[in-house]
């Protein structure tokens, strides 16, 4: 069965509670719906039940949380082609490029200065449970308060890195790019470290982390992609990448958040 398919499936039947599907953009109306989104805000362990449901249809579930002017994603969806051969190593070397030419003498991003230092590889050690993880995080962000009124929302895509550029969500367009880049990081980030898409905000990105960096090492490799992903996390946080990947990264951080305004 087809994601969109599996999607009007599932909206109808008893397996979900009231919901609507949503088929707007900001260009009008499609011929086959972007996500079924659910109509009372998310309970904590709501995200993993839909996953269960879900998984079997070709779907993935997505909490999706409003900013502070009662935004939401589905608000300003604007899918576009992904564009063949795109890859995370090529996408992050031309990005760290970029944003490396706006650090004026590289301090901040010490110990590599301007040089790409290449795809951090996975960290050694035990690998928790993708699913497990994602779960723990969908349920942190619902109890903690985290996203404003959340609700759970379920996509067509077979993996969580490809539900921003299957909506079309444009969080990202203050970098000057589309979804479907940022996607091919998040399938490398998928299978290096576990990662998973778990919600959306207008202009955030939450993500789970099954196998996160463990050491000092291993955490300032991954600062580097985390950088170059989006830079914010580090110009408007603690501004090296040395104290970016010692406070949010370690020990084990499972929980990865990226904005773009």
């Amino acid at each position: 069965m087809s994601g969109a398919r599996g999607l009007r499936s599932l909206a109808g039947s008893a397996d979900l509670p009231p919901g609507a599907l949503v088929d707007r953009t900001v260009l009008g109306g499609r011929s086959e719906p972007l996500l079924w989104r659910a109509d009372a805000p998310a309970g904590p362990g709501d995200w993993g039940r839909m996953l269960r449901v879900a998984r079997s249809a070709g779907l993935w579930p997505v909490l999706l949380g409003r900013n502070g002017r009662g935004t939401s994603p589905e608000d300003d969806l604007l899918p576009e082609p992904v564009p063949a051969g795109v890859g995370a190593a090529g996408t992050l070397a031309r990005w760290w490029e970029e944003h490396a030419a706006r650090e004026p003498d590289g301090t901040a991003l010490r110990p590599y200065g301007g040089r790409w230092p290449g795809l951090a590889p996975p960290p050694g050690g035990a690998v928790g449970d993708p699913g497990a993880a994602a779960e723990a995080v969908a349920r942190s962000l619902v109890s903690s308060g985290t996203l404003r009124d959340p609700r759970i929302a379920l996509v067509p895509a077979r993996r969580g890195a490809d539900v921003p550029a299957a909506i079309g969500w444009t969080g990202t367009l203050a970098s000057g790019e589309g979804p479907a880049p940022f996607g091919a990081v998040l399938r490398s980030w998928e299978e290096r470290f576990g990662a998973r898409v778990v919600a959306l905000e207008p202009d955030v990105l939450h993500l789970s982390v099954a196998a996160p960096p463990r050491t000092a090492r291993e955490a300032l490799a991954v600062a580097a992609e985390h950088f170059a992903f989006c830079p914010a996390v580090v110009r408007q946080g603690p501004g090296s990448l040395a104290r970016y990947a010692e406070k949010w990264l370690l020990p084990g951080r499972g929980h990865w958040s990226f904005w773009w305004d």
